[in-house]
């Protein structure tokens, strides 16, 4: 069988961990890993997401309830339903302008 000029010969142990820890040294130097070298770091970044998340859960939440409870009084056609939604925007206008 003719041999492949092209054909690397395997590596052999020391060439393998000199290049492991050729990409360990490049992975360290990541700005993932520099930035969680600190705990401090560490609890800012996670306190910072759980508030970009916890804001943007009440934010999506208001503006769901709002669209459904606008949507819900537009249909005052409807017996149960129409009433239900009549009284509830009522609750919610007669709250909002006592907070005002």
């Amino acid at each position: 069988m003719p041999v492949d000029p092209n054909d690397n010969p395997p590596p052999t142990l020391e060439q393998e961990v000199r290049a492991l820890r050729q990409e360990l040294t490049f992975l360290r130097q990541h700005k993932m890993f520099v930035l969680h070298q600190s705990v401090p770091r560490i609890l800012m970044f996670r306190f910072a997401s759980g508030m970009a998340g916890g804001l943007g859960t009440v934010i999506g939440a208001t503006v769901l309830l709002s669209l459904i409870i606008w949507s819900l009084s537009q249909i005052e056609f409807i017996p149960i339903i129409g009433d239900w939604a009549v009284r509830i925007a009522a609750e919610i206008s007669t709250l909002t302008q006592s907070v005002d």
